[in-house]
């Protein structure tokens, strides 16, 4: 079983079609919507948890690429800059996920991507803008 969290975008002719339904119906998928911006006639993005058999995960992967939706893994627009950051720690207690904590041992704050789902709370929080999401 293989579990991927995945940022898919979708054209403006795509928006209207049913892209998620074919994912469980045809390649056997489960699916968390972690993020949605779908408006008809414009372009949509969503955030999604994609569980399956991996040969089945990869067969949707070549399906949506095929059909036009651009597939990006979510760790990539996920960016911590630790060069700006100053470890005031106000991000972590906001972070649902625990993907921000503070090292117990010199109270730095450290940011683990993999369980990351792109809330952006901690953007709003920080101070000095040290997390950015690009979708």
């Amino acid at each position: 079983m293989v579990s991927k969290r995945i940022v898919l975008h979708f054209p403006h002719r795509l928006v209207e079609q049913p892209i998620v339904f074919r994912l469980v119906k045809d390649f056997n998928l489960e699916f968390n919507i972690l993020k949605a911006y779908v408006t008809p006639n414009e372009e949509g993005l969503l955030v999604l948890e994609l569980s399956g058999k991996p040969q089945d995960y990869e067969r949707a992967i070549s399906y949506l690429t095929e059909t036009g939706v651009k597939v990006q893994p979510l760790s990539q627009d996920i960016i911590w800059n630790e060069k700006r950051c100053t470890s005031c720690s106000v991000c972590v207690p906001i972070c649902p996920t625990g993907a921000l904590i503070v090292e117990p041992l010199n109270r730095k704050v450290l940011f683990q991507s993999d369980k990351c789902i792109a809330c952006e709370l901690c953007i709003k929080a920080c101070p000095v803008r040290a997390m950015e999401v690009y979708f």
